[in-house]
């Protein structure tokens, strides 16, 4: 496998996420990933792609509106509509080392997304 620049890595993961299928990303997650994010956290690639692949069941659209690199640090600015929900702003926060995402931090206002499940 070929070594990808942070940022190639960080766009893996929307791409993944958009097609709802995470094979391509699973090599690319360090053996001690880390998630956390509005709706819980996930540690070890295996329950950070089974929670990815939980949000992933349940998206409408995800629209990448900016993404911003510094070294081995990528935050994605995206749009996401899940449930029926108007689209939510959200942060991304994606560190990788040595070529596999280690952390990602994610926060956004999920008051509309709970709003359209209940």
């Amino acid at each position: 496998m070929r070594t990808m620049t942070p940022t190639a890595i960080a766009e893996l993961y929307f791409d993944c996420w958009a097609r709802k299928d995470f094979t391509d990303l699973a090599a690319h997650l360090s053996p001690d990933c880390r998630f956390t994010g509005v709706f819980g956290t996930a540690n070890g690639p295996d329950e950070f792609l089974s929670g990815l692949s939980g949000m992933a069941a349940g998206t409408d659209s995800i629209v990448v509106r900016k993404r911003v690199a510094d070294g081995s640090d990528v935050i994605t600015w995206f749009d996401l509509a899940m449930g029926g929900a108007p689209a939510t702003a959200v942060a991304n926060w994606t560190h990788i080392e040595d070529g596999q995402i280690s952390t990602v931090d994610v926060t956004f206002d999920p008051r509309a997304i709970l709003a359209a499940s209940s």
